[in-house]
This record gives structure tokens, C-alpha cells and sequence, in this order.
């Protein structure tokens, strides 16, 4: 049997931890070859196993990075394969289900961890208090923005905090989280609602009683490329907007004039040009420095 790990800093051995990371063939194998060495290799507490879930059929040079994935050219790994395209949200929760460990940490395949992102969060799930849900802050970089020159992303730290915030906004960035498992599966998992399936997890786990942290520090540099705006925006999400306020307001997570007044938002946001949608996002939804 191998030694229990600890934490660089710490005494206390740290818990055993998968990094789940979805994959589809409109990835760029160097970029997911980045991230997955910056989830992996370059981490000062590596993960137990990687958790590879690919999406459907990929091109041939995504398919010679997954074989030396499987391989072990990264660590110890899993690669869960689809025949079709079904979602990220299907991929999510088959990885979450497939994991051999409670705790999960998101890791996305076109950004990068930074090298004290477990060391920090891992440990820190034990609390005191400890937590079933974590995130922690992310910093933009692009094709133009060297990683830790661009904006900083944040959100509120706290329980109580992230309570009073969720109803209004996601209060954790997806590619920073760590979650229990349990605690996940027992509201449902990851469940299918395009790009928001991870804030409707976020609130059934809060629902479901679990306990939520942020840290402050930038634990995931988060690329932003000039797709992204234009990607967010249209009828299908708004349609999903649609679906989640209706989810919340039944919930009594919020009250039904704020369910008008987020669908207002939502709506002037989906629908309007891609450059707006940008200014819109800096200016009034997304927290950065």
C-alpha cells in the first residue's frame, strides 16, 4: 500500500482526488495537451487519476494524444469513450459516476491549472469548515493575453455569501470547482441544460444542505478566446435561462419578481450583438481586476 500524500506546507495527509476533464473534437490537441499536463505533471499534489471523457469521435491528432493519456504518459488514467456527441453534461456526470474517489475536481481541456491549485483546494475541502463544494478565482489569458497578465475573475468566498449571490449569478467558475461526489449524485448530478448545467447543480447542492467555499486565490488561468462571447449567446440559451429561472423560482430559491427581472437581463444579454454582450458582461455581471 503507498504512503499517504501530503499537501506541500502541510502535515496532514492529503485525500485522494480525480481530475474530471471532458473532451470533444473541437478541442485543439495542444491546448488539450497543455491542460491536461498543467491537471497532471505540472501540479505540486498530482491527482490520483485523470478521468478522460471523450466526447464522441475526434480527429487523428486528438486521438494520438488520448492514447498516450492511456498510456500513463500523464499519470494514472481513465478514458471514457462515446460513440456520439451527447453533451458535456452527459460526459460530466459519466466521469462523476465512473470515479473511484469522493472528491472531483473540473479541470477543462483548453485552459490551465496552476501548479498550487490541489495543494491549495484539496486540503482545504477537509476545512475547518470542511466543504462539499469549491471554487477559487481564475485569470484570463488568450492568444494575445499571457497567462496572469489578464483580468482577474472572482467570487464570493464564503457560505453565506455564496448563498445571497446564487440567485442573482453562478457562484463558482466551473473550471476552478471541487466537489464531493455523494453530494453530487444524491441531487442528480450534472443534467443536461446548455451551458448553464453546472449552475443547476450549484443549486441543488445548496438546496441539498451542502457546504460551499471560494478561494481567493487564482487557482486556473481561463482562456478567452474571440468565439467566446459570440458562443454564449442566442435563442437555445436563452431558452435555457428560461428552464433555470423557472427551476429556481419553483425552488423558492428566488422570489417571482426576481424571476422577471432575471429574465429581463438575460434576455437583453442572449440577444444582443456579441460586442455588447462582451461590454455588458465586463461591465455589469462579471467581477474582475
Amino acid at each position: 500500500m503507498n504512503a499517504p500524500r501530503s499537501a506541500p506546507g502541510t502535515e496532514s495527509p492529503a485525500a485522494p482526488f480525480v481530475v474530471l476533464m471532458p473532451l470533444w473534437k473541437r478541442d485543439l490537441p495542444e491546448r488539450v495537451e497543455a491542460a491536461i499536463a498543467s491537471a497532471t505533471l505540472e501540479q505540486q499534489l498530482p491527482p490520483d487519476l485523470l478521468i478522460l471523457t471523450v466526447d464522441g469521435p475526434v480527429t487523428a491528432e486528438l486521438d494520438a494524444l488520448i492514447a498516450r493519456v492511456e498510456d500513463g504518459d500523464f499519470g494514472p488514467a481513465r478514458v471514457l469513450r462515446h460513440r456520439s456527441h451527447r453533451g458535456v453534461a452527459s460526459a460530466l456526470q459519466d466521469g462523476l459516476e465512473a470515479s473511484p474517489h469522493e472528491l472531483v475536481a473540473r479541470a477543462d481541456a483548453d485552459d490551465l491549472c496552476r501548479p498550487e491549485r490541489f495543494a491549495l483546494q484539496i486540503p482545504a475541502m477537509s476545512g475547518p469548515p470542511a466543504l462539499d463544494l469549491m471554487g477559487g478565482a481564475m485569470r484570463e489569458f488568450s492568444d494575445h493575453v499571457a497567462p496572469g497578465d489578464g483580468p482577474r475573475r472572482t467570487r464570493p468566498l464564503v457560505h453565506d455569501e455564496i448563498v445571497a449571490y446564487l440567485p442573482h449569478h453562478s457562484p463558482f467558475h466551473h473550471p476552478t470547482i471541487v466537489l464531493r461526489r455523494s453530494v453530487a449524485l444524491a441531487v442528480g448530478g450534472y443534467r443536461d441544460l446548455p451551458l448553464l448545467e453546472d449552475y443547476w447543480l450549484w443549486e441543488r447542492m445548496m438546496l441539498g444542505g451542502a457546504r460551499m467555499g471560494n478561494l481567493a486565490e487564482v487557482v486556473v488561468d481561463y482562456r478567452v478566446d474571440d468565439e467566446l462571447f459570440a458562443r454564449r449567446g442566442g435563442w437555445r440559451l436563452f431558452a435555457s435561462d428560461v428552464r433555470l429561472q423557472r427551476h429556481m423560482v419553483l425552488d423558492r430559491v428566488t422570489s417571482p419578481g426576481l424571476f422577471l427581472r432575471n429574465l429581463a437581463l438575460r434576455g437583453i444579454y442572449r440577444l444582443a450583438p456579441g460586442w455588447l454582450r462582451r461590454f455588458g458582461y465586463r461591465t455589469f455581471i462579471e467581477k474582475t481586476a
